[in-house]
């Protein structure tokens, strides 16, 4: 086996999907484990504005209200958090998002604050973090703040971790990587962008360039311009194709350095370690 063929199979992409077949996997994975959980309450997920967020929280808002609906009663919500640090530049995107989904109440938590403190405190005992790390700080106070409203509520914490992400380690460990559940794993770019498309999403939604925007020096960075290879490639991997060799050997090096990233604490009893 490849090491192509190892990751496709790890991350469980299939070469091509039916949009509303996985539209329906997606729902009915977040209604099963409700169901099963007799304790949840519904889901919290944080809202960015872009792709990735947009589609999760859709499919959950789909999947409350359809959990509703079988209750014959409101029991189940979907908590939505816009977490800025400050000012977002894209806010409108966020709000249109919030339009399109319709969740079922919205928070919203500026963590400039907090960052900015426990930047601070670092920095009084010597350890001052670069822009890079800070940007790391901020994933992880969003997260934070995402798992206190649902352990407030009695809900569980999505993520928006997909194939395309997990394949580079494209996420803040402990931070946008942290999450109960991920209802979009084993998609890759063009497949949660055709997902999109079905549900009727406004366009400049996913069609909008994608950056995880945590660093200040480098504000809106594009995600292609920091991994040095584009999603179309990147998807192309991931659905078997041959690719350039320059471009497999940047993302197969992206996914062997973020290995940790996608194991659990790792115990004496693990091979992962030797």
């Amino acid at each position: 086996m490849t090491l192509q063929q190892r990751i496709i199979e790890e991350l469980h992409v299939l070469p091509q999907i039916n949009a509303k077949e996985e539209i329906r996997k997606s729902i009915n994975f977040l209604k099963a484990y409700a169901k099963k959980n007799t304790f949840l309450k519904g889901f919290v997920l944080g809202l960015s504005g872009g792709q990735d967020s947009t589609l999760t929280g859709k499919l959950t808002q789909l999947a409350v209200d359809e959990l509703n609906e079988e209750a014959g009663e409101d029991k189940y919500s979907y908590w939505a958090v816009r977490l800025p640090y400050g000012i977002q530049a894209d806010e409108q995107d966020c709000q249109d998002a919030i339009e399109f989904i319709k969740p079922t109440l919205v928070y919203t938590v500026n963590i400039k604050p907090a960052v900015d403190a426990g930047v601070q405190s670092l920095k009084e005992v010597g350890v001052e973090l670069s822009d890079f790390l800070k940007g790391n700080e901020k994933a992880r106070e969003r997260m934070k703040v995402q798992f206190a409203i649902a352990a407030h509520h009695g809900a569980v914490v999505l993520g928006t971790d997909h194939a395309a992400e997990a394949i580079t380690g494209f996420y803040t460990k402990f931070g946008d990587g942290a999450a109960d559940l991920t209802p979009i794993f084993r998609l890759n770019k063009r497949q949660g962008k055709a997902m999109l498309d079905e549900l009727n999403c406004p366009k400049h939604l996913y069609e909008k360039t994608p950056t995880a925007d945590l660093e200040e020096d480098r504000p809106s960075l594009p995600d292609e311009v920091a991994l040095g290879v584009t999603y179309d490639q990147i998807d192309d991997y991931l659905e078997g194709k041959e690719i350039e060799e320059e471009a497999r050997k940047k993302i197969e090096g992206h996914y062997l350095r973020s290995e940790h990233k996608r194991h659990l604490p790792i115990t004496i009893f693990d091979d992962f370690w030797k």
